[in-house]
């Protein structure tokens, strides 16, 4: 059941890391003590496919600082 979830909300967002991420996200938020894990995790799978929590973009890509900035000099 739970890879048909996963299919469907694959197709709202196509990025697996993202759809993971996204996925981690909203059941961290959305869920309660006295309930399984798995139940919230189903549920957000479910309204990803229905197309919420799909208003997510990839990160800006900053580019890593020169190397030359992170030398450490010996104090003389």
């Amino acid at each position: 059941m739970r890879s048909d979830l996963v299919y469907s909300a694959g197709l709202k967002i196509e990025n697996r890391f993202l759809l993971a991420t996204t996925v981690m996200r909203a059941v961290r938020k959305l869920h309660l003590n006295s309930t399984r894990t798995e139940d919230t995790t189903n549920q957000v799978l479910g309204e990803v496919a229905q197309g919420r929590f799909t208003e997510v973009q990839l990160p800006e890509i900053v580019p890593a600082p020169a190397i030359d900035a992170l030398l450490i000099t010996t104090a003389a």
